[in-house]
């Protein structure tokens, strides 16, 4: 479907105008003064003459089908032009008009009726409230923008116009070059996701690039996301503020969730690149558009320039590259042929009068080095420094290798003829070697991608009547937040592993059950209406005789029906009183826009405090729950920190997806803490649980 818009043999201007200060005006310009090769119909009420075209006052006077309508009337206008297109043949239609929902109640009901208006004809919407689409392979230009985009292999989408049009100014000026341009506006129909999947297949794009402040189907882009990065680089711009300060969460998950925690373990799942500013999303582009990928992570840096070669290599060790020596053989074929004060170690320093033919005698060695994955070529343009046959060389070098050669000529007037000779030869450069590492780390991890084999998603074998019969009479019962009794006995059954525990109604019961346990105790107040069971004095720990028990009993009780005299009390429940291990934190948050979020954490002060915690969007594969524990940055005190015994990482991971499971299950779960997990080192005890669950109307 999406041909009408990007490749259309004719092109309806409705709203056509000859006044040069009108949107009409500068689309119907921009498509004639760039060359598009297609009919274009200029549509206008006075059915006049504009800039040479032969104008018609309607759609039905032009007597011919259309492929694409490119929309600028007025916004009560649009919804019967929408029509009149569909009429027309019109398999995509582009409004650039504003006035939707950015412009209060009105515009959102007008927009609603754009939408169905788009699935009744079975046409297609881009916008409202663009600036257009740009397609440099046949010179259409449907944009009100000022200038045209040189051809290239990039796609971008925008979800802002303004941004988009201020990339396509500098894109210009940097002679960057694009296959595709679209202004998204307000999706009321086509979105990113579309134009993600669209690109997968397109044989003009190589690289497919996104400016995004939301997005509409977040189950939908996992999916098309994912897949469209098995093929090619996904590089994101995500704006936005979190969720989390903007409303007040029940369960130590919910508060410490958001909508970037969100985006950025969606983005983890799927391979998407997530950029951290412009600069970085085309420094990033720029990186791919050498077209080579390095098979692995371990990185030559050559330089003149001691000090940009330490740099290099301090920014590498901090992303975890690796910077190997090079073979002996190696070593050995280029020693005698370098100056004795020369540096062979990585960084390879070949000191600052290094002529063109000292990097030639490097690189020549280096590309065909089993150490190597791949080459940063670093540059100060030094008087004794033949800059432009130092370009030629690493073209030439580059051209008989598959590994990617990344460079760094630093400074400005002096190499910026050579640069323009590197870039056109597709060898990326940057101006400063901090930024080239990161190019070849980003590489480097879109490679570990690609190459990732399927994992299953992990099915437990669980009662699942069993739990869904405990959920119903729940909710039945009005009961939407329920702590630790009865969330113990759902999660027990997916295989979550508490302690033992029984309900105490009196004193007596209390020292007898802490008996059978087994002393010491912790005793805890069971009502449905606490949920911070310390709060109202209701958790005594340590409990090691009988008479302690029924002291406790007694002072449990009491400080409940002070505190809350109107709680339904249940009783006291005895715990075994579980043996030192670490404690850590399982959670789940509803994300409205990709649903469910595991969290992992340390438990204890480390949630509460330092918020050192790690997401990812349910369901979890095996790898992904592998890696939430791996990213947090307190993680060495569960591998064993200062003599330590590890703690059984394995069962964190069970934990972890067993939890996501649950959810997968269970949709109707909205948050739930496990905090804290125990985990020793063999096994792990939950020892506090806690859900809420959706509350329908």
């Amino acid at each position: 479907m999406l041909n009408s818009l990007f490749n259309p043999d004719s092109i309806a201007v409705i709203g056509a105008s000859r006044d040069p200060k009108k949107v009409g005006y500068a689309v119907l310009n921009n498509l004639i003064r760039f060359g598009y090769k297609g009919q274009i119909y200029p549509v206008n009420p006075s059915g006049e003459e504009i800039l040479g075209l032969k104008s018609f006052p309607g759609l039905p006077d032009i007597g011919e089908k259309i492929a694409l309508a490119v929309i600028a009337v007025p916004a009560k206008f649009v919804p019967e032009t929408i029509v009149k297109s569909a009429d027309a043949g019109a398999g995509s239609v582009v409004i650039l008009s504003a006035g939707f929902k950015e412009a209060g109640p009105e515009g959102v009901r007008l927009e609603q009726e754009l939408g169905k208006i788009s699935r009744e004809r079975n046409i297609r919407i881009l916008g409202p409230n663009c600036l257009g689409v740009i397609n440099t392979s046949n010179n259409m230009n449907a944009t009100f923008a000022a200038g045209m985009l040189p051809k290239g292999r990039l796609a971008f989408f925008s979800q802002s116009g303004a941004l988009g049009i201020a990339i396509l100014d500098w894109a210009i000026g940097n002679k960057i070059g694009f296959s595709k341009f679209i202004s998204l506006g307000n999706k009321t129909d086509l979105n990113e996701i579309d134009f993600i999947e669209y690109f997968i297949n397109d044989p003009e794009t190589d690289i497919i690039l996104g400016y995004i402040e939301d997005v509409v189907d977040g189950r939908r882009f996992l999916e098309i996301a994912r897949k469209a990065t098995k093929t090619k680089p996904v590089i994101l711009l995500k704006s936005g503020g979190t969720e989390a300060g903007a409303r007040a969460a029940s369960s130590h998950t919910g508060a410490l969730a958001g909508s970037e925690n969100a985006f950025n373990a969606a983005f983890k799942q799927t391979g998407v690149m997530r950029a951290q500013g412009i600069q970085d999303l085309f420094d990033t582009a720029l990186a791919f558009s050498g077209k080579k990928l390095p098979q692995g992570d371990r990185l030559l840096i050559i330089t003149n320039a001691g000090g940009p070669g330490i740099i290099a290599a301090d920014t590498a060790e901090k992303l975890g590259l690796k910077l190997p020596q090079m073979t002996k053989n190696t070593i050995d074929s280029i020693v005698k042929l370098l100056p004795p004060n020369a540096s062979l170690y990585n960084p390879v320093d070949i000191i600052g009068d290094a002529t063109s033919e000292r990097y030639a005698v490097v690189l020549d060695k280096a590309i065909n080095d089993t150490n190597v994955d791949g080459i940063i070529v670093i540059l100060t343009p030094q008087a004794m420094v033949d800059v432009e046959n130092t370009a030629e060389i690493i073209i030439s070098t580059s051209k008989k290798t598959d590994r990617p050669i990344i460079t760094s000529f630093m400074g400005d007037m002096r190499v910026r003829g050579s640069v323009e000779k590197l870039k056109a030869n597709f060898i990326p450069n940057f101006s400063y070697p901090e930024t080239a590492v990161n190019a070849f780390k980003k590489l480097s991890d879109y490679n570990s991608w690609r190459n990732l084999e399927e994992e299953k998603i992990l099915s437990y074998s669980s009662n699942i009547d069993i739990i869904k019969t405990g959920i119903n009479d729940l909710l039945q019962a009005g009961r939407f937040q329920v702590g630790e009794d009865d969330a113990m006995a759902l999660l027990s059954e997916y295989g979550f592993i508490f302690p033992r525990r029984a309900l105490a109604k009196t004193s007596k019961e209390s020292s007898d059950m802490a008996l059978s346990i087994g002393f010491p105790v912790v005793m805890k107040i069971s009502s449905p209406d606490i949920l911070h069971k310390t709060d109202v004095g209701g958790v005594k720990i340590r409990i090691n005789s009988k008479k302690e028990a029924e002291d406790a009993f007694i002072e449990i009780t009491s400080n409940a029906k002070r505190l809350m005299p109107d709680a339904f009390i249940n009783g006291v429940m005895i715990y075994e009183m579980v043996k030192s291990g670490k404690e850590v934190i399982l959670g789940v948050t509803f994300d409205r826009t990709f649903g469910h979020m595991i969290m992992f954490g340390l438990g204890g002060i480390y949630v509460e405090v330092l918020k050192d915690v790690s997401f990812r969007i349910a369901p979890v594969l095996q790898r992904e729950a592998s890696a939430m524990v791996n990213e947090i940055k307190t993680n060495a005190l569960l591998k064993g920190a200062r003599g330590e015994k590890p703690v059984d990482i394995d069962s964190i991971i069970d934990g972890i997806l067993r939890l996501s499971g649950f959810v997968t299950d269970f949709p109707m779960v909205r948050e739930l803490d496990i905090n804290p997990l125990v985990v020793m080192e063999k096994g792990a005890v939950a020892l506090d649980a806690r859900i809420i669950f959706e509350r329908k109307e």
